[in-house]
């Protein structure tokens, strides 16, 4: 039995049975939720380690939920979702989501979203051993800490953002494709998920950069990935 517990937060019968139904077959524990306000509960007092979010529940937006759930844990989310508008995307990013998953999805794209997370959670656990500091420009990275900084500000980054800096960080000055990027983080290299990567850029840039439509951190090879600059 996997040791991780998934929380499935769907409204919908037929999709909470073909994700509980692929959970059980790959030895995933398990429990659930239909609506916001048991899926906030639910996750208090079990504490699961990834949650699977649909956004449109019958109760609360799902969006409400996740910054509900952000007050007090940074469990990873996984957004899986009918609305695929880039705007859908940002306001659950930028409310806390880790990843976004559009509906109708394979199986096989959600393990790998799992899989992918789940080496995301046993990065983060093995990152106190490192224990250099990253410094650019006004930027600084205490991996040992997991924290990041521009100047005396922290930035406050979802788990996924904060890799996607990591990534670039640790090879300044060279041009990453998005291929390399998703495959690195997302654990794959599907054409259709580099608009979910310029999505996540974009909310890292707002984050990262004083001015996003100027930036001085990462630099966009339009067509091919992105770059970490060096700032003096």
């Amino acid at each position: 039995m996997n040791k991780f517990q998934i929380l499935v937060v769907e409204d919908d019968v037929p999709v909470l049975n073909l994700i509980t139904t692929t959970l059980k077959a790959h030895n995933y524990r398990f429990i659930t939720a239909v609506n916001g306000e048991s899926a906030v509960s639910e996750t208090a007092s079990h504490n699961p380690d990834i949650i699977l979010l649909d956004l449109g529940l019958p109760d609360i937006d799902g969006v409400e939920v996740i910054r509900r759930i952000r007050s007090w844990s940074y469990v990873p989310i996984i957004v899986i979702s009918a609305r695929s508008e880039d705007s859908d995307k940002i306001d659950a990013l930028d409310a806390g989501a880790d990843d976004y998953l559009t509906k109708p999805f394979s199986v096989e794209e959600l393990l790998a979203r799992l899989r992918v997370t789940q080496r995301r959670l046993a990065l983060m656990h093995n990152i106190g051993n490192e224990q250099a500091i990253y410094q650019n420009g006004l930027l600084k990275i205490d991996y040992s800490a997991g924290c990041a900084w521009i100047g005396k500000e922290e930035l406050h980054m979802t788990p996924m953002e904060y890799k996607l800096l990591c990534i670039l960080a640790r090879n300044t000055g060279r041009v990453l494709t998005h291929k390399f990027i998703l495959q690195n983080v997302w654990g794959s290299s599907w054409e259709k998920d580099i608009s979910t990567l310029r999505v996540f850029m974009a909310t890292l840039r707002k984050k990262l950069e004083s001015a996003p439509n100027s930036p001085q951190y990462i630099q966009t090879h339009i067509g091919v990935g992105y770059r970490m600059n060096k700032v003096e």
